[in-house]
C-alpha cells in the first residue's frame, strides 16, 4: 500500500479502513487529500474489498472542505480551482457508485463537505456526541457542490432539512439518526466496536451480490412498479450466472439440507468472483 499525507489507508480481510488525517483541521478536505483520494480508491479497486470505511483522526470526521486551500487560495486561479473541483467532485461521484459498501464511521465533528461525504455513503454508524452541520448559511452561502442534494435526499423531513440549512444550527449523532441522516448512533465508546460488528457481518457476504445489491436499489428508485420487476428480474438472473448459479447449486441445497437458515444466517457462496 501507498504512502499518503493527509490519509491513512490499511486494507485487510477483504475491508479497506480510510482514516482522514488532518485532525489540526478537523479532518476538512484539502487539494491534497481531494488528489490522494482518487489514487486511494484506485487502490481500492484493485485489491477488490467488499466494504470501504472511512473516519478521521482525533476528534472529527470531516469539517468539510478546507475554505482557505480550496477557495481563497485559488480564488483568481480558475485553471488551479478546476482541477481541485475535478478531484473533489471526481472521488465523492466514484464513492457513490463504487459497488463496495461504504461506512461512515462518524466520530465527532461533521460539518458542510463531510455532510456530503456522509450523504452519499451506504450506512452511517454515528457517535451519539458527534456535531453536525450546515454551516454554510454562515457564509452568506447555501451547501454546495452536492451538499444540499445530500441533505435533501436523507432528511426526509421537508421542514426538518431546510431548518438545519437556513438556521446552520448543530445537532448531535442521535439526532443526525432521528433525523435520518444516519444509519444508528451509538455511544462513542462503542463506536468501534459496533463498526466491526457491521463490517464483519458484510465481509461474509458475496462480493458480487453486495454490489448488484446496492446498483439495483439504486436504479428502481426512478422506476414504476412493473419496470422495477422486470429490471430486477434482469439483474438477478446476471448475478445467478456471474456467481455460476451459486444461490441455487450451494446455498438453496444447503438449505434444503436444513445445514442453515437464511432469515438468521448467511451461507458463504463458494463461486463468489
Amino acid at each position: 500500500m501507498s504512502t499518503y499525507q493527509t490519509v491513512l489507508l490499511d486494507i485487510r480481510d477483504n475491508a479497506a479502513y480510510v482514516t482522514f488525517n488532518r485532525p489540526e483541521k478537523r479532518n476538512c478536505m484539502s487539494p491534497t487529500l481531494h488528489a490522494e483520494m482518487c489514487k486511494v480508491l484506485d487502490e481500492i479497486e484493485k485489491a477488490r474489498c467488499k466494504v470501504i470505511v472511512l473516519t478521521g483522526s482525533g476528534d472529527a470526521f470531516c469539517a468539510g472542505m478546507d475554505l482557505e486551500q480550496c477557495f481563497l487560495e485559488p480564488f483568481d486561479k480558475p485553471e488551479l480551482m478546476a482541477e481541485i473541483n475535478k478531484n473533489a467532485f471526481g472521488w465523492f461521484t466514484r464513492i457513490k457508485k463504487i459497488s463496495a459498501v461504504t461506512i461512515g464511521k462518524v466520530n465527532g465533528w461533521c460539518f458542510g463537505g463531510g455532510m456530503a461525504l456522509a450523504g452519499v455513503l451506504d450506512i452511517v454508524i454515528a457517535a451519539d456526541e458527534s456535531t453536525w452541520g450546515l454551516s454554510e448559511i454562515n457564509f452568506g452561502i447555501f451547501p454546495g457542490g452536492g451538499t444540499t442534494w445530500a441533505y435533501a435526499n436523507n432528511m426526509p423531513s421537508r421542514k426538518k432539512a431546510l431548518y438545519y440549512a437556513l438556521t446552520g444550527e448543530t445537532f448531535t449523532g442521535k439526532q443526525a439518526h432521528d433525523l435520518g441522516y444516519a444509519t444508528k448512533s451509538v455511544p462513542l465508546a462503542q463506536l468501534d466496536a459496533e463498526t466491526d460488528r457491521v463490517v464483519k457481518m458484510l465481509t461474509r457476504l458475496g462480493r458480487v451480490v453486495l454490489g448488484k445489491t446496492k446498483e439495483v436499489y439504486e436504479k428502481v428508485l426512478d422506476m414504476d412498479f412493473e419496470a422495477a420487476i422486470d429490471y430486477e428480474m434482469a439483474k438477478m438472473w446476471e448475478l445467478s450466472r456471474e456467481t455460476n448459479d451459486d444461490w441455487v447449486r450451494t446455498a438453496l441445497v444447503s438449505f434444503k439440507k436444513r445445514e442453515f437458515k437464511p432469515g438468521l444466517q448467511s451461507y458463504e457462496l463458494k463461486r463468489d468472483v
